[in-house]
C-alpha cells in the first residue's frame, strides 16, 4: 500500500488547494465574462429578459469554478486514501459533466492510518492489523462488526461482548 497523505480530517479547509481557488475565480471570471461582454456583441436578435440573462450566467460561471474546485479537492483527498492522484484528475477532467467527480465518491477508498502497534497503514475499517494481528477497535466476538468500547451487548446480533477476550486497553476505555 503507498504512504498517504497525512491531514487531519477536521481540517478540511486544506483540502482545496490554493491553486484550486485561484483557478475557479479565474473561470468564474472567465464566464462572467464572456457571457456579459463577448456574447451579446455577437446576437443579431434581442437577448432573453435580463432576470434571465443573470440567472444563466452566474449559474454557467458558478458550475465553471466549482468544477476547478473539484479538482483540487481530489488532488488533496486521493493521496489521503492512498489512491493515485494523477489517475483520478485526469478522470475528473476527461469525463464532462461532473461524471468523473462523482466516480471517484463512489469508488474512492477509505481512510487510511497507521497500525499503532506495527507503523503498517491500515484502513480505517477494518478491526485488526493485517501484519500484526493487534485489535484496532473493539468488534463483536460473533459477528464482527464495530461496537462501541462502551457497549455491554452487540448491536447486530444481541452477543454479550463482556464475554470476548477483549484487550486490556479496550477494556480501560470502557470503564
Amino acid at each position: 500500500m503507498r504512504d498517504p497523505e497525512s491531514i487531519a480530517v477536521n481540517d478540511d479547509a486544506r483540502l482545496i488547494p490554493w491553486w484550486s481557488i485561484v483557478a475557479a475565480i479565474s473561470a468564474f471570471v472567465a464566464v462572467e465574462y464572456y457571457m456579459w461582454m463577448v456574447l451579446p456583441d455577437q446576437r443579431h436578435h434581442p437577448g432573453p429578459p435580463l432576470g434571465f440573462k443573470i440567472y444563466f450566467n452566474l449559474s454557467w460561471g458558478l458550475l465553471a469554478a466549482l468544477y476547478f474546485l473539484m479538482v483540487g479537492y481530489v488532488s488533496k483527498d486521493a493521496p489521503r486514501r492512498a489512491m493515485s492522484t494523477r489517475f483520478w484528475i485526469v478522470i475528473c477532467f476527461v469525463m464532462p459533466g461532473g461524471i468523473g467527480a462523482v466516480l471517484y465518491f463512489l469508488l474512492r477508498q477509505p481512510l487510511v492510518s497507521r497500525c499503532p502497534a506495527c507503523g503498517t497503514f491500515v484502513q480505517s475499517d477494518f478491526h485488526f492489523c493485517p501484519q500484526c494481528d493487534y485489535q484496532l477497535t473493539a468488534s463483536c466476538g460473533t459477528c464482527f462488526r464495530t461496537v462501541r468500547a462502551t457497549d455491554q451487548y452487540c448491536t447486530r446480533c444481541g452477543h454479550e461482548l463482556s464475554k470476548d477476550a477483549m484487550p486490556a486497553r479496550l477494556r480501560v476505555m470502557a470503564d
